[in-house]
């Protein structure tokens, strides 16, 4: 993150001390640098300058109202997986025709809000789904633009949670299945195929299972002499959370992109997500309690896998950085924990770390990308609150969820 540094002992968020701040705001929330989303959008764009593609952010990384209408502002449109994420991005001020649809199980009151909202496409991710966008369609008397997301059957090398692009997961048809459909496209009357789509995974560091992608991509679309208006690439672009990681290159990849689009006259869309949003945020903790173990000492965070999911559901490894530096270390291994009765409650182990005593505080980093988005009520726990800094200034962005209205609903 580049806005986040220590001045002397204390971490700053751009011009925030977190110390100074958290003697006002509670624990455990989240909080993000409105710089950084700009800075990460802004590098995107000028990393694909020549191809001028349309950006659109994966709204399921992210879906607060506050930073959807940040991107929307600097021209971003929304990719969306749900009828509420997409009346979000519409909330927030991002035009329908800038907005795609996707996901494996829409249901029709979920296409009938895109298809009413005139958005620019609906990726179907099945013949069963197109058929339906076409009956939905005719009895509305509309004509919709479609997209047909593939599986191009390439192994993105990402965690098999967030792969996507492979014969045996879920998304997309395959291209077998394609040719089979686009033989009898011409019944369905109300839909016009403009768009092929892929996405193939997520936290891909290396541009070589993008490059096999384009590949499939440029095989087919010129084996079946389509003429398409778009072809959505996806997103998946990593990040590096962890000092051995390094975040992926896409300039080599921009150039490839380029001369794919340039020969086949189309338009680009990019799904990016983690790669805007993720280095952006922390999570704020307090140690509750420290208790010893036999082999290492438990420090106990009042954050829990309700409020941050991705170690638990992916092995996700996320640096936890201390408020307040000091020279001292602890004399074992320690594990951060969380509260939840789950043995999976859990945010890493540290065989050497500063000195930490209950009350203290931590921040658990990168954390902009799949973090609030996943959060949950688990163990009847508030959603906790969200905090835009931008400079020395700050806003709440979600208040924390009131217990009593959680207990009553």
């Amino acid at each position: 993150m580049q806005n986040l540094r220590y001045v002397g002992k204390n971490l700053f968020l751009e011009r925030v001390s977190i110390q100074n701040f958290l003697k006002k705001n509670k624990t455990p929330f989240y909080i993000y640098s409105e710089n950084q989303i700009v800075s990460n959008y802004l590098n995107f764009v000028k990393t694909f300058k020549k191809t001028n593609p349309l950006i659109c952010f994966a709204a399921k990384s992210n879906s607060n109202t506050n930073i959807l209408r940040i991107l929307g502002k600097l021209g971003a449109g929304a990719d969306v997986v749900s009828g509420g994420e997409l009346l979000k991005a519409l909330k927030a001020g991002i035009k329908p025709k800038k907005i795609v649809f996707s996901g494996v199980g829409k249901s029709e009151d979920e296409l009938k809000i895109a298809i009413n909202k005139k958005i620019l496409l609906i990726n179907c991710e099945s013949e069963s789904e197109a058929k339906l966008v076409n009956k939905l369609a005719k009895n509305l008397r509309k004509k919709i633009s479609i997209g047909f997301r593939l599986n191009p059957n390439v192994d993105a090398k990402t965690h098999k949670n967030i792969s996507t692009g492979k014969a045996d997961n879920k998304f997309g048809l395959s291209i077998k299945n394609f040719k089979s459909f686009l033989r009898e496209i011409n019944k369905f009357k109300n839909i016009k195929l403009e768009a092929l789509s892929v996405h193939i995974g997520s936290q891909i560091l290396n541009d070589g299972p993008f490059k096999k992608t384009l590949n499939v991509m440029n095989k087919l679309i010129k084996e079946l002499k389509l003429n398409l208006k778009y072809v959505d690439l996806g997103g998946g672009f990593g990040i590096n959370y962890s000092d051995n990681e390094k975040p992926i290159n896409l300039n080599n990849y921009s150039k490839l992109v380029n001369n794919f689009a340039t020969k086949l006259n189309c338009k680009i869309i990019f799904e990016p997500g983690r790669s805007i949003i993720g280095n952006t945020g922390l999570l704020i903790s307090k140690v509750q309690f420290i208790k010893k173990g036999d082999n290492k000492n438990f420090i106990i965070l009042d954050a829990g896998m309700n409020d941050f999911m991705r170690p638990a559901l992916y092995d996700a490894f996320h640096k936890i950085i201390p408020i307040t530096k000091n020279s001292s270390k602890m004399k074992s291994a320690i594990e951060f924990v969380g509260p939840i009765c789950e043995s999976t409650c859990k945010f890493g182990v540290y065989r050497k770390y500063q000195k930490l005593i209950e009350n203290d505080f931590v921040a658990i980093t990168n954390v902009g990308a799949y973090g609030s988005s996943l959060s949950s009520n688990y163990n009847t726990r508030p959603l906790i609150a969200e905090i835009l800094i931008n400079k020395n200034k700050f806003k709440y962005i979600r208040k924390k969820q009131n217990l009593q209205k959680l207990i009553n609903s």
